[in-house]
């Protein structure tokens, strides 16, 4: 852990109790995970995962929610959070109480340009922050943006995870990602968004990258297309096509990649 998230954490736990993880969680500060899933809304269970791993629900909150997923002697941690940059500051801050070897965050993405198609699933090459949370994140001061700043991924760990699925039959694109701070307001700025260059929108994957460096953690995003602005390509009422693709995505190439993810040494 970098001394900078060392700081935070330690300043934060002045004001708050210990094992916050397992408060929040119920995971087990005595338990070396093989990998820890972070997801804005999915559920192993929405995943299907339950159909191929022994899946423990552990706790369930109002909005957040802890899980074990268990395959052949792995265990993987899986939490489940609101969307927003500062819900994966505030989760995975907590979850520097636990250990585990990996992180791999997991998310729909919506694509800005044409040729993406429902049922990709993609990583960045790059975030855009579009969140102040960031700058509480990374600097001294919140008065210092990093507002449209480039965010790299761990690029050595998210080649070796493309060349793993590649491996598999399965291809996962880099994109570059916009991160937006609200669903509802990005739509009025779509076009001064689409003026970044950047292939895909969604609200999370610059905060998950500062928060995988500053743990020292192997982290990758993987997130799957739910849809596409520059194609009318809805998020709801998809035809049976468009469905089947994105179930695909979503429900066999993520789940398959997390269990080979875990099951690395």
């Amino acid at each position: 852990m970098k001394e900078r998230l060392r700081n935070i954490i330690d300043t934060m736990h002045r004001y708050n109790s210990e094992h916050l993880a397992a408060q929040a969680f119920a995971l087990s500060e005595d338990v070396e995970y093989d990998a820890l899933v972070v997801a804005p809304s999915f559920t192993p269970y929405k995943l299907h995962m339950d159909r191929t791993c022994t899946v423990t629900t552990l706790r369930e909150g109002s909005y957040i929610a802890g899980y074990l997923v268990e395959k052949d002697g792995l265990k993987i941690a899986w939490i489940k959070i609101a969307a927003s940059a500062g819900n994966i500051i505030d989760h995975l801050a907590i979850c520097t109480e636990l250990k585990f070897k990996r992180m791999i965050f997991i998310g729909a993405v919506g694509a800005l340009k044409e040729g993406w198609e429902l049922g990709d699933v993609c990583t960045p090459s790059y975030s855009l922050s579009g969140s102040i949370a960031d700058a509480y994140l990374m600097k001294d001061s919140f008065r210092e943006s990093m507002l449209l700043k480039k965010v790299y991924p761990d690029i050595a760990y998210t080649d070796h995870v493309l060349e793993l699925a590649s491996g598999k039959g399965y291809e996962i694109r880099k994109g570059s990602v916009f991160c937006t701070p609200t669903i509802a307001a990005e739509y009025i700025h779509l076009d001064e968004i689409r003026e970044t260059d950047a292939d895909l929108i969604e609200m999370e994957t610059s905060t998950f990258s500062l928060m995988a460096d500053l743990m020292e953690i192997p982290g990758v995003a993987l997130l799957v297309v739910s849809d596409n602005s520059a194609n009318a390509t809805p998020l709801m009422g998809r035809s049976e096509e468009q469905q089947k693709r994105y179930e695909y995505g979503r429900d066999v190439v993520v789940p398959d990649m997390i269990v080979t993810l875990a099951a690395e040494e």
